[in-house]
């Protein structure tokens, strides 16, 4: 029952986190008139006060003197971080410049993105399902090319960075919150510099526009509306299998795809829903492929059990053991006599 449970929360802590993640296009456009790089600095700035509380509430800070003695993984960091805030700020620019849909596109294809990366980076070998999956995915990028006029940049400049994001966060290997202190730390000091220099130029709307210091505490907000979603995810990896999170992560550019066409009313020639087409079935045959070797994995894994289970036990050995020598008596030690 408690193992249940444990899953059911965190399929709800999963929901709840590519959910939040679905409907962030709805929070961007609050924070005009700040641009996108001005909301970054502060999604930067406050995202490191929101996760150091959370932190300090968990009292978990051993990692910093183990990361401050690891060069390499500070330069990691350092690289996950810069690849972070690029897809950070080109999403938010993105949704508060009408282009929702082609900005869900690129986590639609970030899968097929991060396959490609590991057989050009890391030598994974695919199965041929695979490579029919990533072959309908760069058709799916022509055809969206064509549609547009253009490739489809946002969506490849969005995909590759997270792509590129997760390959080193699997390199640091290091917890989400963790992870993301770290990040935000390293571009801490360049956010609130250029936040500082809004403000001595005039040019900061972080009390501006109609709702005053109500914008400001937008801008501010983008710390828990960063780390939130973090947060629930954190809880559902480690209760839920690594497949049901595969499928889950579905729902933000499903979300986003939707927002983009219902709310705010992006257009969607014929051209572009073949190139979104193209995109799912290679999604759909990545899932299934998925679901099929996880399955008969699991069926191996049964069979080898059962085999093990059945076979016979070693043969006792029914000769008798060699004779054990007494043990012989110690010679009697010389006596010593104390000097005079």
């Amino acid at each position: 029952m408690k193992g249940k449970n444990e899953q059911r929360a965190g399929l709800l802590y999963g929901v709840g986190a590519y959910g939040m993640w679905g409907i962030v296009p709805l929070f961007w456009p609050l924070l005009q008139p700040s641009g996108a790089v001005e909301i970054l600095a502060h999604r930067m700035v406050w995202s490191l006060a929101v996760v150091g509380v959370a932190l300090l509430v968990i009292r978990r800070w051993a990692w910093i003197g183990e990361l401050a003695r690891d060069p390499r993984k500070l330069g990691l960091i350092a690289v996950a971080a810069a690849t972070i805030a690029v897809n950070w700020g080109l999403y938010i620019w993105a949704v508060n410049n009408g282009q929702v849909v082609e900005a869900s596109l690129g986590y639609f294809i970030n899968p097929l993105v991060t396959i490609a990366m590991g057989v050009l980076l890391l030598g994974e070998r695919l199965r041929p399902v695979q490579w029919i999956a990533v072959a309908t995915g760069l058709a799916a990028v022509l055809v969206l090319a064509i549609g547009y006029g253009r490739p489809p940049w946002i969506s490849l400049v969005l995909a590759f960075s997270f792509a590129t994001y997760g390959l080193v966060k699997k390199k640091v290997n290091m917890g989400g919150l963790e992870s993301l202190a770290a990040e935000t730390a390293v571009l801490f000091l360049p956010a609130l510099g250029f936040l500082l220099w809004l403000t001595a130029t005039g040019a900061s709307t972080f009390t501006a526009g109609p709702a005053g210091p109500g914008h400001g505490a937008l801008l501010a907000a983008t710390g828990i509306v960063t780390a939130v979603p973090l947060i629930c995810f954190g809880a559902a990896a480690i209760r839920v299998p690594l497949s049901t999170l595969g499928l889950l992560q579905y729902l933000a550019p499903v979300f986003q795809f939707a927002l983009g066409i219902l709310y705010f009313h992006e257009e969607m020639p014929p051209e572009r829903w073949a190139g979104f087409a193209l995109v799912w079935l290679a999604l759909s045959l990545l899932t299934w492929d998925a679901l099929r070797n996880a399955r008969r994995n699991r069926a191996l894994a049964a069979d080898l059990l059962a085999t093990a289970a059945a076979a016979p036990p070693p043969p006792v050995s029914t000769a008798p053991a060699p004779a054990t020598p007494a043990p012989t008596a110690p010679e009697a030690a010389p006596t010593r006599t104390n000097p005079s």
